[in-house]
């Protein structure tokens, strides 16, 4: 069954509504919070692929610019983007990308998707720490240990996270026909 653009409009907006309500969810730390965005973000793009879930993940960033409150904490604006958190948001975009790709060359599995949404963390770690140097004049050391270091063992437990729970539900909407994908997406390259 081909579901229209007006649907997939909406999923994708669905996408972007999870990332913005889990990016809610914070724990502070003293340069940079631990938020739900980033399991949000390979959330959605384990379920929704590549093409969905990196325009869940691109209006959820203009939504952010346009000052509407989805970024953590509540805030919005270009202020974020240009702040210590901007890279970690841009990257998570670029992750997006890397991760739809990864899943739609190897497979919809856990354990792909596990991989894709640890990639994902790396890429996303990556563009949040770059920024933060660049912005707060670290050093690479300084950056790395403050934006970084602190968020590898939560982002692999929330890569592992995302990445079950968007595989069962990916499953289960297929199943259900409330998404659909080309079935060459779905099966690993020989």
């Amino acid at each position: 069954m081909k579901k229209s653009s007006t649907y997939n409009y909406v999923l994708a907006a669905f996408g972007a509504a999870i990332i913005a309500v889990l990016a809610q969810v914070t724990i502070p730390l003293p340069l940079i919070p631990i938020t739900g965005q980033t399991l949000a973000v390979g959330l959605v793009v384990t379920i929704l692929g590549t093409r969905l879930g990196t325009l869940s993940v691109l209006l959820y960033i203009l939504l952010g610019a346009a000052s509407l409150p989805v970024f953590s904490g509540m805030s919005g604006g270009i202020g974020i983007l240009i702040g210590p958190t901007g890279g970690y948001i841009i990257g998570f975009l670029v992750s997006a990308i890397i991760m739809g790709l990864y899943l739609d060359k190897f497979g919809i599995t856990i354990f792909q998707a596990i991989i894709a949404n640890v990639i994902g963390m790396v890429v996303t770690l990556a563009f949040g720490t770059a920024w933060l140097k660049i912005v707060g004049d670290l050093t690479w050391t300084a950056a790395f240990m403050g934006g970084a270091a602190p968020f590898i063992v939560v982002g692999i437990v929330k890569a592992v996270l995302a990445a079950w729970f968007g595989v069962i539900v990916r499953r289960r909407l297929e199943r259900a026909h409330l998404i659909s994908f080309n079935v060459a997406a779905h099966t690993p390259a020989k």
